[in-house]
């Protein structure tokens, strides 16, 4: 048990804890559930139905956890439903896609009446009567609406309440605090403080004057039911980053984490220095399991992602209190829907008789990575690299900057240059004529498209084109950064055939970091579609595209008219194609479409080379 799970489970411990008689806690007592397990299951999930404590029982049967006291962590929030919270949804979106992220975006838009405070799963009850007992005494002198009026800084940016009806919602908050600590034995701390409404927070000072005419476009009094609502969150994890999972994750060693798709994962941030790079340790939201996983097998989520709303108080109005459960049909707060973008076919651009081929690049070496990711060239002592062993390359071609660089621009290994070599070979003694090269500016690729010419015995005839489109998906780069490539003549000085003349369609300045799925898709689409206009139609021979093992399906398939993969299995996909894996696509002219062909060479398989201590079994019983 963490330091501080064991000071939380210390405070809590010595607490009596009463059996309650709640009618959903009777079924999971007659389940054999221990009384406090099965609250801490309804707790956890609003206490909305026996099913879905059951259901968060049988999730966190290896839950390391699950018989510690630690309650849950409960906040009372104010919020708005109705055309004002469609408006300040719309704000969220946009101020997002103009200026990043912010701190406001973490949680959905609300005024604080009761910070967080703890209470035992077998009180929570009495914070529900709370909240409706306060709600019935407030009913004849809530105002039917709240005056706000904009503030700004260059920190902050949001909506202040009137004083006169501030004072009513701080009276509000006090009564719930007064009776909640009363009655539930907890210290509930109302918020007295100035009231407001965030719209932004803790962003880039520059942003202020646009973000302040987004907010004008929020009108304020826009009609507007409010919603006092008791939500809970995960004390143990309030300072912790949350994770998305985009992909599904099968654990390869005991150490590390199972992961579904939509997953929240907690990760810690003080914990990561001793983590390989590209991996991070985390626990799982919903089975409490703590373990390694892929970090781009995930993104930020929201820190309010993970929190349970358990009641709400209806403020119409007319200033008529309704109550509601959250099982019953209410408006959705800061909901997001994601989906999966359709890339647009290509084939009515695609009028040129070729083929083209596709090469993955082979990979340096790997060492504890997600499958997808290159290791990292991580070998360095004062700045000079060194051989680690005979297959990393003996030594590193020249360039300007920092050889640090090559940490995250890694070049192949000794076998993966033989092995580009060996389908240069292949596709020679089958007779293909390769009449241009395009290549991800990775240098592993243009290594690989190098030395698939040597094998040609073109490296003197035919040059590499460097497109930056052709980089893999920005989202799986564990340095969260673009890499810092070699430049075009850097890359001609150290001997590779680079075509200086050819000026990218995706310059590298347009990589976005950690782009979404749907950019990536859509980048894909547009760079093969650029590519294969830009070669001329007299060319008959195959245009060899050199990119990434991602850049098989996502450049495939819009080539032959089909939709992009959900995101949910792409990475599943990716991770079946091995170093080197090739596919070939024939144009049809008269029926002015592509299809797969057969690659003209067979797939190139190997098999692992553990290191050999030549003590072990040898001098050393």
């Amino acid at each position: 048990m963490a330091v501080a799970e064991t000071q939380l489970f210390a405070k809590v411990s010595n607490k009596h804890r009463s059996k309650s008689t709640s009618a959903l806690l009777e079924p999971l007592l007659d389940k054999g559930f221990p009384a406090h397990i099965a609250q801490k299951a309804l707790a956890a999930t609003g206490q909305k139905t026996t099913e879905d404590a059951a259901k968060w029982l049988h999730s966190h049967c290896n839950d390391p956890s699950l018989d510690d006291p630690i309650p849950q962590e409960y906040a009372l929030y104010l919020c708005p439903t109705g055309r004002l919270h469609n408006h300040l949804q719309e704000f969220w979106k946009e101020s997002k896609r103009q200026c990043g992220k912010n701190r406001a975006h973490e949680i959905f838009p609300h005024i604080t009446l009761c910070d967080f405070f703890t209470c035992e799963d077998h009180k929570v009850e009495l914070l529900y009567d709370t909240l409706k007992r306060v709600g019935d005494s407030f009913s004849q002198c809530f105002p039917p609406s709240i005056s706000l009026s904009l503030h700004s800084s260059t920190t902050y940016l949001g909506f202040f309440v009137g004083d006169s009806h501030a004072n009513i919602l701080k009276e509000f908050a006090l009564a719930f605090s007064s009776e909640a600590s009363a009655l539930a034995d907890c210290h509930v701390k109302p918020c007295l403080k100035q009231l407001h409404l965030t719209l932004a927070h803790k962003f880039y000072p520059h942003h202020q004057k646009t973000l302040e005419q987004l907010a004008k476009c929020v009108n304020p009094g826009e009609t507007c039911q409010w919603v006092a609502a008791l939500y809970s969150r995960d004390m143990r994890f309030v300072h912790y980053q949350t994770l998305r999972a985009l992909f599904q994750y099968k654990p390869q060693n005991i150490d590390e984490l199972m992961i579904n798709t939509g997953d929240f994962i907690y990760v810690d941030p003080t914990q990561q220095s001793d983590v390989s790079k590209g991996w991070v340790i985390g626990t799982s939201h919903r089975t409490g399991c703590r373990g390694f996983l892929p970090e781009n097998y995930t993104e930020r989520a929201n820190e309010s992602d993970t929190w349970v709303k358990h009641r709400e108080y209806i403020l119409a109005t007319s200033s008529r209190f309704l109550t509601r459960s959250e099982h019953e049909p209410s408006v959705k707060l800061n909901e997001e829907v994601h989906n999966p973008c359709m890339s647009r076919s290509v084939t009515n651009a695609l009028s040129l008789q070729k083929k083209w081929s596709h090469c993955n690049e082979c990979h340096l070496y790997t060492q504890r990575l997600p499958p997808l990711c290159h290791g990292k060239m991580s070998h360095f002592v004062s700045g000079k690299y060194y051989r680690a062993d005979l297959n990393f390359p003996s030594t590193l071609p020249k360039r300007k900057d920092s050889v640090k660089h090559f940490e995250y621009d890694p070049p192949l290994s000794c076998c993966g240059i033989f092995q580009s070599r060996l389908i240069g070979e292949a596709l020679l003694d089958q007779e293909v004529t390769v009449s241009y090269v395009y290549s991800s500016p990775a240098l592993r690729c243009i290594q690989t498209a190098q030395h698939v010419l040597q094998g040609l015995k073109l490296d003197q005839k035919v040059k590499i084109r460097v497109e930056p489109g052709l980089f893999e998906w920005t989202k799986w780069e564990a340095s969260r950064v673009i890499p810092n490539f070699m430049t075009v003549t850097e890359l001609a000085e150290a001997s590779y055939k680079i075509d200086t003349s050819y000026r990218g369609n995706f310059p590298l300045s347009s990589l976005v970091p950690s782009e979404s799925y749907e950019e990536y898709v859509s980048r894909s689409s547009a760079v093969i579609k650029q590519i294969i206009t830009a070669c001329p139609s007299k060319g008959k021979g195959v245009i060899i595209i050199v990119g990434h093992g991602s850049s098989l399906a996502s450049f495939t398939r819009p080539l032959i008219g089909l939709p992009a993969r959900d995101s949910s299995n792409f990475a599943q996909v990716v991770r079946k194609i091995p170093s080197l894996g090739m596919c070939f696509c024939e144009e049809l002219k008269e029926e002015n479409k592509w299809q797969m062909v057969n690659p003209p060479v067979k797939t190139l398989t190997h098999g692992a080379n553990a290191a050999f201590n030549w003590r072990n079994g040898i001098v050393e019983d």
